[in-house]
């Protein structure tokens, strides 16, 4: 009895394995006795395991959207879209306003200085938070400074991260004239503002290298933030509207089209530029490649577009969401897979962390790589 026993127990624990596939990487870290290589240790990240090995796919995954990019495309001028020179993957990156309070800001700002991506979607605070740094710095404070002594201080808090509120007076001092400037060719020239427009109009009036819309402007790439006015800038344009009434920023302004139609003959309908421009991105690209920092809005209106394509080629989220209440910060890439926002045949990667740890090491990794040849091909243009 005890015999069969103990066999039982061997047998248990003895389990025999089945044959491991060849492909799997096996796992191993990097050797300090190499000396400090911040590039190998990086490429050590993909067999340590964990959310090292998430960041190490991420980083194969960027550098493939890269890879194409730079592939040569055939222009076909019936569906192209916008007039721009078309490349072999159209590179929408999304951040939370969060990002750019932060030192992260540096890191994007690169990336659209020098055109390494083409579609930028974020909320107001994204927009507003890197104008005001023109303006007057934002100070590393602590996650645990009291509230109600910052606010009698006047200060204000973005997790560790102080913000005297004089920044936002002297953000209220620059904006107010732009403000009345865009009333006055809305009145007189009937110019007709969006979000993408009115951010594309701020980026030319700061003026400022250290802006990352300053060189959206310069280099024309489009920033789309459907709620714009979710923020201070929603505050700038109340206090405006109290004293000047009359600025329409519209989020469905359109341009007025006539076509034919199968069921009434010639019909007229609006074209909204920033709903459409952002999908014309997605619905015209030979590939789309999304960068996801953080969750809500942008994850959303980015994925929302390349649903118009039936899903984007490559994906990358970074955030720390779980998807456990049902959120769409949360959810995984694979329930975007349902939804036809990522393609079926995809392999998408999220990595699960804070961005302003890995983001800037993710670039380091694949955008700075390839600096050179990514700058080449848009000076070619």
């Amino acid at each position: 009895m005890a015999e069969n026993i103990v066999a039982a127990a061997k047998e248990a624990v003895l389990k025999t394995s089945c044959d491991v596939p060849e492909n799997l990487l096996t796992i191993k870290g990097y050797d300090f006795n190499k000396g400090v290589d911040l590039h190998e240790v990086l490429k050590s990240y993909l067999t340590t395991g964990f959310q090292s090995s998430s960041l190490g796919l991420a980083i194969q995954q960027i550098n493939q959207m890269i890879e194409k990019r730079l592939e040569p495309v055939e222009i076909d001028e019936e569906n192209q879209a916008d007039g721009e020179k078309k490349n072999g993957c159209t590179i929408f990156l999304g951040f939370t306003s969060n990002l750019i309070s932060s030192g992260v800001r540096e890191t994007i700002r690169y990336l659209v200085e020098h055109k390494m991506v083409d579609v930028i979607v974020t909320t107001a605070g994204g927009i507003e938070e890197d104008f005001i740094k023109c303006l007057a710095p934002t100070f590393l404070g602590d996650f645990n400074i009291s509230g109600k002594d910052l606010r009698q201080k006047g200060i204000n808090r973005i997790g560790n991260l102080l913000v005297p509120n004089d920044n936002y007076c002297k953000f209220e001092d620059w904006m107010m004239p732009i403000l009345d400037q865009m009333l006055l060719e809305q009145q007189t020239e009937g110019t007709l503002w969006t979000p993408s427009r009115m951010i594309h109009r701020l980026g030319k009036e700061i003026n400022n290298p250290e802006s990352v819309y300053y060189w959206a402007y310069k280099n024309n790439i489009p920033v789309f933030s459907p709620a714009l006015t979710d923020g201070s800038l929603g505050d700038m344009i109340f206090f405006h509207s109290v004293r000047s009434p009359g600025l329409v920023l519209d989020i469905v302004e359109g341009t007025k089209c006539v076509r034919a139609s199968p069921w009434s003959g010639l019909s007229i309908w609006f074209s909204p530029p920033d709903i459409r421009g952002i999908n014309r991105k997605a619905l015209y690209a030979k590939r789309s490649g999304a960068i996801i920092l953080g969750g809500g809005l942008v994850k959303h209106h980015i994925n929302n577009a390349n649903l118009m394509r039936n899903g984007s080629d490559y994906t990358v989220y970074v955030n720390t969401g779980q998807e456990f209440d049902g959120s769409d910060s949360g959810a995984t890439p694979d329930e975007a897979v349902s939804w036809g926002k990522i393609r079926g045949d995809a392999k998408p990667i999220k990595v699960f962390a804070e961005a302003t740890l890995v983001f800037p090491l993710i670039v380091a990794q694949t955008f700075a790589r390839h600096a050179d040849r990514l700058i080449a091909d848009k000076q070619v243009d």
